[in-house]
């Protein structure tokens, strides 16, 4: 066998393999009809997100409080206003609103989570009469959006801070039991619908090893369903931080206001010409929002993947 020649390449039987495959370069006009008209749709699509929040940091760094004229690249940038955002100057407790809806939304979340848990557990496990009719009611409920009935929220509150004031109006607690009035219908169908896909020998097993229906839900049932709480739980998150109807309503203290209810503060006649500060204080806010989908990003996707192919 001469020094050029190369032995055949055998397979696992000692037959001749087929030769590696070799690809051509796809063309301009291919690539662009199978790829490209997809990157240019989703480039245009980043930039159009992009485009508010960027001019929203460039506000925030502009020293003129002035939206007329303005440019993507101010003059003289600075971070002074988002010094005067934290240094919680009188009448605008900035730093005391985001504490506020810190609390308030993990509050929610956690309760969410917990409460949806066990609705759900209770719908998809046990037969008892009504199970059905309560199912469709908790979603013919979820139909009507929340802030249609503020003003029969307002009242309840209004007549129940007259017996228990802990849970009345201006109070966290009563905005806390209002959002989670709101939006354990639509967690508990999620949820069940995770637990439905949980095989029910697993329950069986458990209770031939002596397992109590309470052992059953907090050690099998909800480390299999994680994906699905951790989904609920950063959206009640979002929601809560960011509701601006409701808490308007119900919350009048200036320090018992939230971040998205105190930031309209700014826009008010005494703050009319305090843009910088308003545009600073929406990106520090903006910030806890940012965090929690680049945390629970892993989780986020894989409750929606799993939702989306379970039957």
């Amino acid at each position: 066998m001469g020094a050029s020649e190369t032995p055949a390449r055998r397979g696992p039987l000692g037959r001749g393999r087929a030769p590696d495959p070799v690809y051509a370069p796809m063309s301009f006009q291919k690539w662009w009809r199978t790829l490209g008209w997809r990157h240019l749709v989703l480039l245009v699509a980043v930039l159009f997100s992009l485009y508010p929040l960027a001019w929203m940091v460039s506000a925030s760094i502009n020293p003129i409080d002035t939206l007329s004229g303005a440019r993507l690249i101010p003059q003289g940038a600075s971070f002074e206003n988002y010094g005067q955002i934290l240094e919680n100057p009188p009448g605008s407790p900035f730093m005391t609103w985001l504490a506020t809806s810190w609390k308030i939304s993990l509050v929610v979340a956690l309760a969410n989570v917990l409460l949806g848990a066990m609705s759900a557990y209770a719908f998809s496990r046990f037969r008892f009469t009504g199970r059905r009719l309560g199912l469709l009611s908790m979603l013919l409920v979820q139909v009507f959006p929340q802030f249609l009935a503020f003003v029969a929220i307002f009242l309840i509150l209004d007549q129940l801070g007259v017996v228990v004031p802990a849970i009345g109006l201006d109070t966290h607690l009563g905005l806390i039991l209002v959002y989670l009035g709101g939006a354990i219908g639509f967690n508990t169908f999620l949820i069940k619908g995770f637990m439905d896909s949980v095989p029910i020998s697993l329950d069986e097993s458990a209770r031939v090893d002596g397992a109590t229906p309470t052992q059953i839900f907090w050690r099998i049932i909800l480390p299999l369903v994680r994906p699905a709480l951790a989904v609920i739980g950063v959206i009640a998150f979002v929601t809560a931080f960011s509701e601006f109807v409701l808490a308007r309503t119900l919350l009048t203290t200036v320090d018992n206001l939230t971040y998205a209810v105190g930031l309209q503060t700014f826009t008010l006649s005494e703050y009319a010409s305090r843009w910088g500060q308003l545009a600073a204080g929406a990106v520090i806010g903006s910030l806890p929002i940012v965090v929690t989908f680049l945390v629970f990003q892993r989780a986020i996707v894989s409750g929606l993947t799993q939702g989306a192919v379970k039957g």
